[in-house]
């Protein structure tokens, strides 16, 4: 098949395709006897040119003989695949998803190169695990992403496993080759290999941190760091960047990490190998020089280089060839500052470090110098050349010699020397060949003076060596590098096979199997071919040795002597200058070019002798080592030079030997460096990791497949897996066997005896029997085996599971259908029904319809006929109205007009008569006038004329006699006129008063109509003014009503509106009233959260320090313990110790701390102190420094916590006053009262005690007359003065106490009852009785007779500032009256704001308030502390005059008294019927009573027959007894003995439980003992009278109960510590690995690696092991009295060890991740709660510790698919962290084919959910953690004076009293 290169320059298409044929051929081997599984739906592999490998599946069964498979792929694609006609190799299967994701790849069923594949990408992939075991082998893949799994809790998780039992992870790898080398005290190797940026570096980096954490030398761990501080430096100067890598590692290194007996590191060695120097002088494109050289040039700024004269990078020859002198992200200057500062760490100089510099810059200007031909045999450097100036003045060298010597060679004969030239070539060759040397001599001077800052001082014991180097390489060119690389990898490949098949060996010879040579891939040919007599190298270096040797004639060498003859050697068919090398991971084409003249590194001696002879004094340093004899190891394989650990022995050099070493190949030198790696390797058990890298391009967990099988095939990995498949590769124990396969057997096949079970069942399954061995412990599989038994129990269950769902099923369906033939006939009558009411219903409401419509249509109709007559006759009304008005307006108007017409028709006749009238008058006139003026004229003339008048006349007399006539015929025509008219006037009249009538009757009429119609107009004005003022009526009625109904409106809104804002106003004030009461509430529970945070705080932070603290005190007893150690080692320095492994934890320590009180401890017991300790001194003066340092900060820790412990009860102290002012005053002076009066009782009767003590001391001195024995001085005297001083001295705090207390109480006689009195007064009766009595009345009277005169003074002066106080709260209560009156007013001012704004000053107003309460506050601490020191002032005044008193008592007693009489102390017993509970031995029985009482006193015997803590009341009986005698010095020669005593017997027995819980209970009881009688009140509040007078008189015991309290806390912790020593090892395996529910879990194939099984054997422990081992621990702290609360909290503690140690083991392993563990888990957890409930424990905070746990198992169980289960995952699992739940979820193992993986969609979606969950990053819970213990006060009732001491325990030599 054709597959692309996997990169460019990794390897060819063609090499590529044979390689992926060698290892598919290689496996086929698998598929042969496996026919019968290739049938329908089963999955195989094909091969694939993007993904390598694909994963398909057969549609149709395969038959032999076919040719062609019907497969599907994953995708849906149907293919044909057609089989090989030779080979007919059948696809490798695929493994059974249930094996997919193993621990170990040799536990897969298929073991193939694409299982293997598979495997690691899913697990690398899905579950986010980046180490697999591959048998023997760690494969690492780098997951380009920090990973939170190196911290220390994984280290401590890691620490002493079994390396199956957990995850795969380099600490496992490092934890058996610890345990390995301590077992069997033999040296280890751990080899890790890979290629470039595949994690070497960081693998081997943590596997030293492990070693520095777990071998428990904690002040050593900087030898860690030290190697970590080499890494700049040897990155720097070793480091380069390549086509492949940023940072590439140019050189292997062997790092051999020192140990000593007790295995604690004490140093490390560093070797190294393949130093590439041609890299200095030449750089492929892309590609880098080493990091040095950069770093150099960015920092040639800096003053301090100035003198180096460099520049920049692509100046210089040297480091400008490859073209890319810059990283992305790298800043060269500031790893120099790195590398300077790591060549500080370790002890290099500044001036060392400037000649570093010099020389790097020499070579750098070196590489610029040039070569002028002469011809073709010299050349000359040009007259002076400006660099080699430059590189003769850095070296400190002759400018002369050495431009001669680079174009000049000496060469020597027997008789003579001679200076022959060389040409340009050669003297370019010799430049670079010296600039490489002195780089080498430089990189190996570095290394050694890195070894010397590692050395060890101690004589190291044994070591693991730690190498780093990477693999196989093969590029585009292959060169000589990459030839020394691949022959070095083959070494260490056949180590490699050897060690993996001698394995396999011992393994089947162990289990008595019969096997036959596995043929594996053995690479001696291809090791012969190169290392052998006339090898390559051997050609190489006689090719070398002659004159005229070239490339081309060593070419034509290797092809006549190997080709054809070796199967291994090929010969390129387009190329005569290259050979081909068949290695065992590829076929590698190597280009002859450069390989004589890189073998040959020739350095001149002439320029060597030139550099030793330099000025500067580091130079000739660097080839010191020259001028001896050279090791092999000196100079390496193109320069990777080894630094051997033991340097090899050599004869004396004789002279010009080192010339012939310097004629020495590096082929040779390399070969022998080898030889002694290979040497070392042997010589160490090998453990091997694998370091694959997934991609080129540094993407996080992203896998390319390509690049992953080419890194497998080169690594040897699929060598394992091969030679491993060729035998047996699974195998399973017969119990695990049985319990996984038990459901393919019978009832009859199963017998008592498993292994013959196993067998009858095998022979059975599994007909053909060399696919199976039986060994003693273990069955054998062949390949695949275990995948076919896999497939008949998948059948098997998927069966039972078929049978079991089909009767389910059946079962459901039948339940459901009777439930739904129920529902349906129930449904059925329910819906008949309904429809039958719906139905009647539906008639009832029609026939209701059909009435309603009938009468609403008659209705209707009705309506509307009523509607439409009144219309009609509202429409004729109107009408007919309408025609009568039109009618009678029409004839009004006819009779107005007539009347009009008439008037003005008479008007115009008579004015058209008057008109005409006056016309014809005026015509007349004017016609007469003319007449006359004419007949005038006539006249005149006539006058004149007789004639004239005679005409006149006649015509006169005519006109006259005319006239007459015409008169008289008027005349008649007058009468006749005048008889018409009077006719005519009586008709007139008649006519007229008829008209007169007529005009009277039409003027009535008119009247009557005008009338009428003057009253119908003044009714239609009246009618329109009543209809104007009924409109306006109305309008103003509709107006009034619009205004009524917008005023009712109005009014009803205004009410409305009023209403709401009253309600408003009514809600706002309740709201106001709430918000204040809230905010008054808020701001009180904000007070009180803030008190209790605060509170909560500071018991948090009590308690950090409180943890704190008592880890110092455990880092002080780790300390003492080993200051003790040390001592006896010193003590010890003359013996041999002996051999052994004495590994102890880093973490353990003693309990036993020096309290010495050198003050009150006298001179004879301090002696014996001072001599032990004299020597210890001598020997180790700086751990006494230490301890002496840790003393004062232990005091300085207990200053602190003191001083937060007075923090925290002047915290309490303000919050209890703050409440109590909150509370009103009645009840608390009830309180008081009650507690002044037990307080006034309790000091009466101390009182009396004193005058009682008082009155036996006078009568004593009367009896004894004697003046010596009452004389001043004398020894009665002073005890008795001294006794006296004290009881005047309590007398009188005793009497302002009662003074208080009886002012206080007139103060308050209000509140106090008649019987107070009553009481009162018989209280004084009875001590008057008693005092008459004792016949004291006398005595008392006159000491009694100033205090009451000082009483009654007091009295009066406490009656007045009663009265003030009085006054002063009537202000108070004033005051408040004002504040409440504020407060209202200001409420009101607050109702009428806005609400903010009422808010805002509602907050002022309480902010102002606070600050007044504390400004009150505050001027009342002030006057407490004034009323403090004035009181303290009293004080000092009253002991001055007590001491002047005494002072005038010594006076007044003569000197004389004091001689005759011998002086005999006064011993005062007290009158007492009774035992007074104390105990008194002499002070010679001490030591007595500590060994009989503590050190030697069998705890068992004292718990079962005695009464619990009997010791620690003895014990105190003992103090009371030396208190009660005033004795200093016996109180604290008891307690300090005591003290070290319990020390002793718990070092000699510290990893007794019943012994340290003992000691803890009566510690604590002893403890108590001194609080309980103290004298304290505090702690005398549940004690009886009785126990009261048993308090201790005369010493303070403070300091020594918290001596005490640091020494039970000591003791705690070391009773954890055992505790947990104990069910460390049954934590594991009862509650993960064994199954207390059988048959939930089967068990899944393991691996090469073995694991615990989880099959309950006889010798593992089981759940039942824990509960017995709880119960015994219960029961042991019960008998021995243990507090309650401290049982409570050790139980506390016991389950968070087994919860801690349960979930760290299941987060990290894969095994346990499943479905039926976390059932297991549950059940087993719900075990130990049942425990719980039985010894009442629930409330002791255990189940709590158990709360991850119990999650983590819920996780297991639940759903895990849709976003609803994420949703319910996030809710539930609140005790886990984010790291947490991810883990489990990604560990998530299917255990049967029928459970799901959980989806990576999945595991983001919690992730995406979690991620604003702030919480610690922490994979691990932190198992080693110890809660702060505390030590409540637990008083007991039981009397002192009822103890009895037995006789067993030996103290007949104490006596009660």
């Amino acid at each position: 098949m054709d597959i692309e290169p996997l990169l460019p320059g990794m390897e060819t298409p063609a090499a590529s395709e044979s390689a992926e044929n060698l290892w598919y051929t290689s496996f086929g081997m698998e598929t042969g006897g496996l026919d019968y599984m290739y049938v329908k739906y089963a999955r195989v592999w094909i091969p694939d040119p993007e993904e390598v490998w694909k994963s398909a599946e057969l549609l149709k069964d395969y038959k032999p003989g076919d040719k062609v498979l019907q497969l599907r792929l994953e995708e849906g694609k149907d293919l044909e695949y057609c089989l090989d006609p030779k080979t007919k190799e059948l696809p490798p299967l695929r493994n059974p998803d249930i094996l997919v994701g193993e621990n170990d790849l040799t536990a897969l069923s298929y073991l193939h190169e694409p299982a293997v594949l598979h495997n690691l990408k899913v697990r690398f992939i899905d579950s986010k695990l980046i180490y697999t075991y591959c048998g023997i082998v760690l494969v690492a893949i780098n997951p380009y992403e920090q990973l939170p799994i190196y911290g220390e809790d994984i280290i401590n998780a890691y620490s002493g496993q079994n390396m199956g039992d957990m995850d795969p992870h380099i600490f496992a790898v490092a934890e058996e080759a610890y345990k390995q080398m301590a077992r069997d005290e033999r040296n280890q190797s751990i080899i890790v290999s890979g290629e470039s940026g595949a994690g070497k570096t960081v693998s081997a980096k943590y596997a030293m941190r492990y070693f520095a954490t777990v071998s428990g030398s904690a002040s050593e761990a900087n030898v860690e760091e030290k190697v970590l501080a080499s890494n700049p430096i040897m990155e720097s100067i070793g480091n380069a960047k390549t086509t492949r890598n940023d940072n590439s590692s140019r050189f292997g290194k062997y790092i051999e990490i020192g140990f000593d007996k007790r295995y604690r590191i004490i140093g490390a060695n560093m070797r190294t190998y393949l130093l590439e120097k041609s890299r200095v002088v030449f750089q492929a494109e892309e590609e880098r020089n080493y990091h040095i050289f950069y770093q150099l040039c960015a920092s040639a700024a800096l003053p301090e280089f100035q003198t180096l004269r460099l520049g920049n990078a692509n100046y210089f020859h040297y480091t400008k060839q490859g073209g890319s002198p810059v990283i992305d992200g790298v800043d060269d200057a500031k790893e120099m500052l790195n590398t300077r500062q790591a060549c500080t760490l370790l002890g290099i100089s500044d001036s060392y470090q400037m000649g570093i510099f010099r020389i790097l810059a020499g070579i750098l200007h070196l590489g610029n110098v040039e070569f002028a031909s002469r011809d073709s045999d010299s050349c000359a450097v040009p007259p002076k050349h400006e660099p080699l100036t430059i590189f003769c003045d850095l070296m400190g060298v002759e400018y002369e010699e050495m431009a001669h010597w680079l174009c000049h060679r000496k060469l020597a004969t027997a008789t003579e020397t001679y200076i022959k030239p060389i040409s340009k070539l050669h003297a370019i060759n010799a430049r670079d060949a010296l600039a490489k040397h002195i780089y080498a001599n430089l990189f190996n001077w570095i290394v050694d003076h890195v070894n010397k800052a590692l050395h060890a001082t101690v004589k190291q014991h044994s070591f693991i060596g730690v190498l780093d180097i990477y693999g196989f390489e093969t590029f585009e060119i292959n060169s000589f590098e990459q030839f020394c690389i691949n022959y070095a990898n083959e070494k260490l490949q056949q180590q490699f096979n050897m060690h993996v098949f001698k394995l396999e060996q011992e393994e089947y010879m162990k289990e008595q199997i019969p096997w036959t040579l596995i043929d594996f891939y053995d690479n001696q040919p291809c090791i012969n071919l190169i290392e052998a007599k006339m090898g390559v190298l051997d050609l190489l270096d006689e090719e070398c040795k002659m004159p005229k040797g070239s490339d081309d004639t060593w070419a034509q060498k290797l092809y006549n002597t190997h080709l054809n003859k070796c199967a291994l050697f090929e010969k390129p068919r387009l190329s005569n200058k290259a050979f081909i090398i068949k290695h065992f991971a590829d076929k590698v084409e190597y280009q002859c070019e450069g390989f004589l003249e890189k073998n040959k590194d020739t350095v001149y001696e002439e320029q060597i002798k030139v550099l030793k002879s330099s000025k500067f004094k580091l130079l000739p340093e660097l080839f010191q080592d020259e001028e001896k004899v050279l090791s092999p190891t000196s100079a390496a394989p193109s320069g990777r030079v080894p630094l051997s650990r033991t340097a090899m022995k050599a004869a004396k050099a004789r002279p010009g030997q080192a010339s012939k070493e310097h004629k020495k190949t590096v082929g040779h030198q390399f070969r022998n460096s080898l030889h002694l790696l290979m040497e070392t390797l042997n010589a160490t058990t090998p453990h091997y990791v694998r370091c694959i890298k997934p991609n080129d391009f540094k993407f996080p967990f992203t896998f390319d497949e390509k690049r992953a099988v080419q890194q497998l095939r080169a690594c040897g990995v699929l060598e394992t897996i091969r030679i491993s498949a060729a035998g047996f590769p699974s195998r399973w124990t017969y119990q695990e066997f049985f319990s996984r396969y038990r459901v393919l057997m019978k009832q009859r096949d199963v017998l008592s005896d498993r292994k013959q079970t196993c067998k009858n069942v095998l022979e059975k399954l599994i007909l053909d029997k060399d696919k199976y061995q039986f060994g003693k412990t273990k069955i054998f599989f062949r390949a695949g085996q275990v995948a076919y038994l896999e497939k008949i129990r998948a059948d098997k269950l998927r069966a039972a599971c078929i049978r079991i769902q089909k009767t389910i099923r059946g079962w459901l369906m039948r339940k459901k259908y009777v439930r739904m033939r129920k529902a349906a006939i129930a449904i059925q009558r329910h819906v008949r029904g309904y429809q039958a009411r719906c139905y009647a219903k539906f008639l009832r409401r029609t026939r209701a319809a059909i009435t309603i419509q009938k009468f609403q249509r008659m209705y209707v109709v009705r309506k509307r006929y009523q509607r439409m007559r009144d219309a009609t006759i509202a429409l004729q009304a109107l009408l007919r109205g309408y025609m009568a008005r039109n009618k009678y307006q029409m004839m009004l108007r006819e009779h107005k007009s007539v009347i009009i017409q008439k008037h003005v028709r008479g008007w115009l006749a008579r004015l058209r008569y008057g008109r005409t009238l006056k016309a014809i008058v005026y015509l007349q006139c004017c016609y007469r006038r003319m007449m006359a003026k004419r007949e005038l004229k006539k006249l005149k003339i006539e006058a004149r004329s007789v004639e004239r008048y005679k005409k006149l006349h006649i015509g006169l007399e005519n006109k006259i006699m005319q006239l007459q006539r015409k008169i008289d015929e008027q005349n008649k025509e007058y009468k006749s006129l005048l008889e018409k008219m009077s006719s005519l006037e009586i008709t007139y009249s008649t006519e007229t008063e008829k008209l007169r009538s007529d005009v009277e009757r039409l003027r009535m009429s008119e009247e009557e109509a005008k009338n009428a119609t003057n009253r119908v107009l003044s009714l239609q004005d009246e009618i329109t003014k009543l209809r104007k003022e009924l409109h306006q009526t109305q309008a103003e009625k509709k107006t009034i009503e619009e205004w009524a109904d917008k005023y009712k409106h109005e009014t009803e809104q205004l009410v409305s509106e009023l209403k709401e804002q009253n309600t408003l106003l009514k809600t706002e004030k309740e709201e106001l009233n709430r918000r204040i009461h809230d905010q008054a509430r808020e701001i009180t529970e904000t007070m009180e959260k803030k008190l209790v945070e605060e509170t909560k705080q500071l018991e948090l932070d009590l308690n950090d320090e409180r943890l704190r603290y008592q880890n110092l005190l455990n880092e002080f007893s780790r300390l003492e313990e080993r200051y003790d150690d040390l001592k006896d080692e010193m003590n010890l320095m003359v013996s041999v110790p002996k051999p052994g492994h004495k590994r102890t934890d880093s973490t353990h320590s003693s309990n036993e701390s020096e309290y010495t009180f050198s003050s009150e401890i006298t001179e004879a017991e301090d002696l014996p102190v001072r001599t032990e300790q004299e020597p210890s001194e001598k020997k180790a003066p700086l751990d006494m420094s230490l301890f002496l340092k840790l003393q004062k900060r232990v005091t300085e820790l207990e200053q602190e916590k003191q001083s937060l412990q007075d923090e925290l009860d002047r915290k309490e102290e303000q919050a209890l006053r703050a409440k109590a002012k909150e509370e009103e005053r009645p009840p608390i002076r009830g309180a008081e009262l009650e507690y002044e009066s037990l307080k006034r009782q309790e000091l009466e009767s101390e009182n009396k005690k004193l005058k009682n003590e008082l009155n036996e001391l006078q009568k004593a001195l009367t009896e004894t007359r004697s003046p010596e024995v009452t004389a001043p001085g004398a020894p009665a005297y002073r005890v008795l003065l001294d006794q006296l001083t004290s009881v005047s001295e309590e007398l009188e705090v005793r009497k302002e106490e009662v003074l208080i207390l009886r002012s206080q109480l007139v103060s308050q006689k209000e509140a106090i009852q008649p019987k107070n009195t009553m009481t009162d007064s018989t209280i004084l009766l009875e001590d008057v009785q008693k005092m008459k009595d004792k016949g004291e009345i006398a005595q008392a009277y006159i000491g009694l007779k100033e205090t009451n005169r000082l009483l009654e003074s007091q009295l009066q002066s406490q009656k007045k500032s009663h009265e003030n106080e009085l006054e002063l709260l009537r202000g108070e209560i004033q005051g408040l009256k004002e504040e409440n009156n504020r407060q209202q007013q200001l409420l009101a001012q607050n109702l009428q704001l806005p609400p903010e704004a009422r808010i805002e000053a509602s907050l002022q107003h309480e902010i102002t308030r606070l600050t007044n309460e504390n400004l009150d506050l505050m001027e009342q601490l002030e006057k407490q502390d004034k009323t403090v020191r004035k009181l303290k002032k009293q004080l000092k005044v009253f002991a001055k005059k007590i001491g002047e008193l005494e002072v005038g008592q010594m006076e007044n007693i003569s000197p004389g008294q004091i001689i005759d009489e011998p002086i005999r102390p006064v011993n005062i017993p007290r009158k007492e019927k009774d035992f007074q509970g104390m105990l008194e031995y002499k002070k010679e029985d001490e030591q007595k009573l500590v060994k009989n009482l503590i050190l030697e006193l069998k705890p068992r015997g004292v718990a079962v027959n005695l009464i619990p803590g009997l010791p620690a009341y003895i014990l105190f009986m003992c103090v009371r007894h030396a208190d009660y005698l005033n004795d200093d010095q016996k109180v604290r020669s008891l307690l300090t003995s005591t003290i070290n005593g319990i020390k002793k017997v718990l070092k000699k027995r510290g990893d007794d439980f019943e012994t340290v819980s003992f000691w803890l209970s009566n510690t604590c009881r002893f403890l108590h003992c001194l609080k309980q009688y103290s004298g304290e009140e505090g702690f005398m509040k549940h004690n009886t009278p009785r126990q009261n007078e048993h308090c201790l008189t005369n010493f303070d015991l403070a300091e020594y109960r918290q001596v005490l309290s640091d020494l039970a806390i000591q003791i705690y912790q070391q009773l954890v510590r055992v505790l947990e020593n104990i069910l460390q090892p049954m934590i594991v395996s009862g509650m993960l690995e064994h199954e207390t529910i059988q048959g939930v879990s089967g068990v899944k194939p393991t691996g090469l690696r073995k694991r615990t099984s989880s099959i309950a054997d006889e010798g593992t422990y089981t759940l039942d092991s824990i509960i017995r081992q709880l119960n015994s621990f219960h029961s042991v702290m019960c008998q021995h009295g243990m507090d309650p609360e401290l049982i409570k909290q050790v139980v506390k503690q016991m389950f968070y060890i087994i919860g801690a140690v349960t979930l760290n083991n299941l987060l990290l392993r894969k095994d346990m991740c499943s479905w039926s563990k976390g059932m297991q888990i549950r059940y087993n957890v719900s075990q130990l709660e049942e425990w719980l409930r039985d010894k009442n424990l629930m409330n002791s905070g255990a189940k709590e510790t158990l709360e991850p746990l119990i999650q983590a198992a819920q996780l297991l169980q639940v759903k895990k698919k849709t976003d609803e289960d994420a949703e319910a995952i996030c809710s539930m699992c609140n005790a886990l962290t984010t790291a947490q739940i991810v883990k489990v979820l990604n560990l998530y193992t299917p255990v049967n084919e029928f459970e799901e993986r959980v989806l990576v969609s999945f595991i983001r979606t919690i992730q995406m959910r979690l991620r604003d969950r702030k919480d610690s990053p922490q994979l691990l819970m932190d198992a080693k953690h110890i809660f702060p213990v505390t030590f409540p006060f637990n008083p007991s009732s039981l009397a002192l004076e009822t103890i009895q001491i037995p006789a067993s325990l030996g103290l007949g030599f104490i006596s009660r009293v």
